[in-house]
């Protein structure tokens, strides 16, 4: 499954909407997709979101869709 997560980029910063970034991972569930990003990146994880349906399609015509993968 592909989960959104949207983050801060710095772990100790105050949350700032105008900061918020995203990035797409594929993941068995939740949990594994938080794993994936807290083990290997230094953001401040805001939301994971499943994608699916006509919400993916929706994602996946944005020309920054591009699922990040992590060398685990």
């Amino acid at each position: 499954m592909i989960f959104k997560v949207t983050y801060q980029p710095a772990k100790f910063d105050a949350p700032t909407r105008e900061n918020t970034e995203s990035l797409y991972v594929e993941a068995s569930d939740i949990v594994i997709a938080r794993r994936l990003v807290e083990q290997n990146t230094p953001y401040n994880i805001e939301f994971i979101q499943p994608l699916e349906g006509n919400h993916l399609e929706y994602e996946q015509k944005n020309p920054d869709f591009k699922i990040t993968e992590f060398n685990v």
